[in-house]
């Protein structure tokens, strides 16, 4: 029983990785409609960001933003994109090692608006707390 368990726990992080690649690929492909493309960017992003809105040594909370944002977004995403485009996506996405491509730029990008909302939260205490 327990090793079925694994086997199912296995089969689905894979499956979500595969759709974290297919949504890339939808992100980048000029038939995706923008709701979609907006909504998928934000999923792979927050799915590949090392910073977490609960961090994830908090036990067991710290991991269900994981469990919970990642898939009800892309849940979200495939809802917004055609079928038979999203299967298109798919399909491509198995060709891939399982992981999306090295983006540099979305790197960069996701990086700077950690930064700024981390200047932002340091600028806003410190207004707050009378840090002069």
């Amino acid at each position: 029983m327990f090793i079925s368990m694994f086997e199912n726990a296995k089969r689905w992080a894979r499956k979500i990785k595969q759709n974290l690649v297919a949504l890339y690929l939808a992100s980048r492909d000029p038939r995706t409609p923008w709701a979609a493309k907006v909504v998928a960017v934000l999923v792979v992003a927050y799915a590949l960001s090392p910073i977490d809105l609960i961090p994830d040594f908090i036990p067991v909370i710290g991991y269900l933003d994981d469990l919970l944002i990642v898939p009800l977004g892309m849940l979200l995403a495939i809802r917004l994109i055609p079928a038979a485009l999203f299967a298109e996506f798919q399909q491509r996405a198995s060709a891939h090692d399982d992981r999306p491509p090295a983006n540099r730029t979305a790197a960069i990008v996701v990086l700077v608006i950690w930064c700024l909302v981390a200047a932002l939260a340091i600028w806003w205490l410190s207004s707050r707390l009378d840090f002069a």
